[in-house]
């Protein structure tokens, strides 16, 4: 094999080892967080079923339909917590690992970008929980027929949940979305705000499908979503403007 060869593969293995001691970290921190949660684990749960638990009958109550589900249920649980706690450790080491391969402009543009697409996700997650879930579980619970009890599957309510916060989280990344877009030279500012009509009836149309079939609770969550995708259009703004000043010293200083 030949000394260029050598030369051109070098960097890739210490590329891929790179990668595989930065997988590791990322598998051990969570992996720390979870046995530090799991003794909690049957407190998290309940604090996860609480905005169904006080509308249920106090003689009701959430039931296990599977021989270990009293078991996974809250380790599943767990787990995705020491996932979403361990997030900013996460996006840190993929910073870490592209970083050296980013012009100076992009990474000042990456790091606020990076916090805040956790910020958005976690606001998105404690929207859900504290102004969704109570219109939610409390529309559910009161349109059942009379003499039917409401006793939900402990996993079934979690896979419930795991679902929203999901949904939630990302639909709270519409201004970081929108940035990105502008920044990639996708769309211009002006070309996506001549959009927004679209946007408005797209935030209305998601909010119907992932709500209960009341103007309120459609609004709770269509409204915040235009208003995220409205300060993504102001910051993209400021990015565009930015963009365009360094082609122009780009192209003088040629």
């Amino acid at each position: 094999m030949s000394q260029s060869s050598n030369d051109q593969e070098l960097p890739l293995v210490q590329h891929l080892i790179e990668l595989r001691n930065r997988l590791l970290r990322i598998i051990l921190i969570v992996l720390a967080i979870f046995l530090a949660l799991f003794y909690f684990a049957n407190d998290i749960y309940t604090l996860t079923a609480a905005p169904l638990q006080k509308f249920l009958p106090e003689s009701a109550g959430m039931i296990a339909t599977d021989v270990a589900s009293p078991f996974l249920t809250p380790f599943k649980l767990t787990l995705f917590v020491s996932v979403l706690l361990a997030a900013p450790f996460i996006l840190h080491q993929i910073w870490a690992f592209i970083a050296p391969g980013l012009y100076k402009h992009e990474k000042r543009l990456a790091v606020p970008l990076l916090i805040s697409s956790i910020l958005l996700f976690y606001g998105g997650m404690a929207f859900a929980y504290f102004v969704v879930f109570p219109l939610i579980f409390g529309f559910f619970t009161s349109v059942g027929p009379e003499g039917v009890a409401v006793m939900t599957d402990i996993s079934k309510y979690l896979d419930f949940v795991l679902k929203l916060f999901f949904a939630f989280g990302v639909a709270f990344e519409i201004p970081i979305a929108t940035i990105l877009m502008i920044h990639a030279g996708i769309i211009t500012p002006d070309g996506i705000s001549k959009k927004r009509p679209y946007v408005v009836v797209g935030c209305f149309v998601l909010g119907m499908i992932l709500t209960p079939p009341d103007i309120i609770s459609q609004t709770l969550l269509a409204v915040p979503m235009w208003l995220l995708f409205e300060a993504g259009v102001f910051f993209g703004r400021m990015v565009y403007r930015r963009d365009r000043q360094r082609e122009e010293e780009d192209e003088q200083s040629l």
